[in-house]
């Protein structure tokens, strides 16, 4: 990106001066060197998307910024519908509530390195992953309904997992507001056996070590040791969100003329929040996040059933679930007043900070676990939302490493195989039904995930608290 079109603020935040239609500025929080090797398209997205009605205090984009589909993939936007604020699904994506869950297994490393392949042959072999992957759970029109309104909390009803879980997954586990009939026939049948499964690209089920911890205090709160074991599950809504997406973007294109809407960019489809299409889309939308609660409350039992019969002594408590390609109403103050603001967070992770009220009481005083996804060849991050988080970014921050670049330049730079030997040469096992799919992820695709959350530390974003090294790394 070319820096001499942006406005220094400090060494990690960088503003695009509000000109022409724009009705805020853009903000990009980065290192120098983080925003200059950011894509044009980023600096144009953020324009763009501080052209929509109702955009509130600024358009964001966090240090993992990269192109994206309307919203750069690390974009935050908050609009109000008192202002004629819109919902765009451009600003959701198609992975519906993709997210990151941790779980504390009570093992050190070196319990599961005397099994590690054992397990990790156990996990690939419980836990179907992969393009079009199938569950062994089959959900008919009724028990889809009950899914899509109910959540973890229904997965745990349902005997997948524990009511103790739903304390640490946000909005507890289920997402008010959803309309299963909101989403479409063919949203629906696409997850009718895809429940418990991981999918593709980035997706994957993580056994790391805590390699290293920032923040003693935090760590000891969020019950983080050096050398203890964790397990890491990054996957979302499959199917039925990507269906979902797909079929509103194309919706609120043709229906924006008539809403009054001119689009800078087809791909920033949106509509008014309190207008038909968009209540429609709020409801499936919402129906979509509850599928991705579900689906990673299903993968945990399933990881708990796979490490019992490995590792029995294992406890597999929860530590957080937090997801990020969401639109969230949330009370945030804004020009001195608290308002009902609509957060698009697309590519970027929910960071509340201490003594907000929407945290669990085990939670509340220290902030909310921040869990940033990395590669499987470098290392993943656990983080804490700060107090200034709210006033920086509508209490957001960055949710990986982000692309360096495409999965067709990754295939003809690497193949799956020499990634995979790569990786075991190193220690850590990779299980994969498709080597295409870990030449896609090789971690040589992906910017430094390190730089990227040093940068959200020093821009107040959220406080690095721990590092997670892979050991095991199912992928689809």
């Amino acid at each position: 990106m070319e820096l001499s079109s942006l406005i220094r603020k400090s060494d990690y935040e960088w503003w695009i001066p509000q000109t022409g239609a724009m009705r805020v500025p853009g903000v990009i929080y980065g290192s120098e060197t983080l925003v200059r090797d950011m894509d044009e398209k980023v600096r144009e997205q953020v324009t763009n998307v501080a052209m929509l009605p109702g955009i509130q205090r600024a358009s964001y984009a966090m240090p993992d910024a990269h192109w994206g589909y309307g919203f750069p993939i690390g974009g935050v936007g908050a609009f109000d519908p008192q202002e004629g604020g819109i919902v765009s699904a451009g600003g959701v994506g198609f992975d519906i509530s993709c997210g990151v869950r941790t779980l504390h297994t009570g093992l050190d490393v070196d319990a599961v390195e005397r099994v590690k392949a054992q397990l990790a042959h156990e996990l690939a072999r419980s836990i179907p992953a992969g393009v079009g992957s199938r569950g062994r759970i089959h959900l008919d029109d009724h028990e889809i309904d009950a899914m899509l309104e109910g959540g973890a909390r229904w997965a745990v009803r349902r005997g997948y997992g524990w009511e103790s879980d739903l304390e640490r997954i946000e909005e507890h586990g289920c997402m008010p507001g959803a309309v299963p009939s909101a989403a479409s026939v063919r949203a629906r049948r696409r997850q009718e056996d895809e429940m418990g499964t991981l999918g593709s690209g980035n997706h994957y089920l993580e056994v790391q070590r805590v390699a290293e911890i920032y923040d003693p205090d935090v760590a000891q709160a969020f019950g983080l040791a050096v050398e203890e074991a964790v397990v890491s599950i990054h996957c979302g809504s499959r199917g039925l969100g990507h269906q979902i997406g797909t079929e509103f973007l194309k919706d609120m294109a043709v229906a924006a003329p008539a809403l009054g809407i001119v689009l800078p960019d087809r791909e920033l489809a949106c509509a008014p929040v309190e207008s038909e299409i968009g209540q429609r889309y709020l409801g499936a939308m919402r129906a979509g996040i509850n599928c991705a609660l579900a689906n990673r409350q299903i993968i945990t039992h399933l990881v708990r059933q796979a490490f019992a019969a490995v590792l029995p002594q294992a406890t597999l408590t929860l530590l957080y679930d937090v997801s990020h390609n969401t639109c969230k109403l949330e009370p945030h103050r804004c020009d001195g007043a608290t308002k009902s603001l609509f957060i698009h967070r697309k590519g970027a992770t929910r960071a509340l900070g201490p003594g907000d009220p929407d945290l669990p009481a085990g939670l509340r005083e220290i902030g909310q676990p921040v869990l940033i996804g990395g590669t499987m060849g470098t290392a993943s991050y656990i983080l804490v939302g700060t107090a200034d988080s709210e006033r920086l970014s509508f209490s957001s921050s960055c949710h990986g490493a982000g692309r360096a670049m495409s999965r067709h330049q990754a295939l003809r730079t690497w193949k799956g195989r020499q990634v995979i030997d790569e990786l075991a040469a190193r220690g850590i096992i990779v299980r994969s039904p498709s080597s295409r799919g870990v030449a896609e992820e090789a971690p040589g695709a992906y910017k430094d995930v390190g730089a990227v959350v040093e940068a959200a530390d020093a821009a107040g974003l959220s406080h690095r608290v721990a590092k997670l090294a892979p050991l095991v790394c199912v992928k689809g």
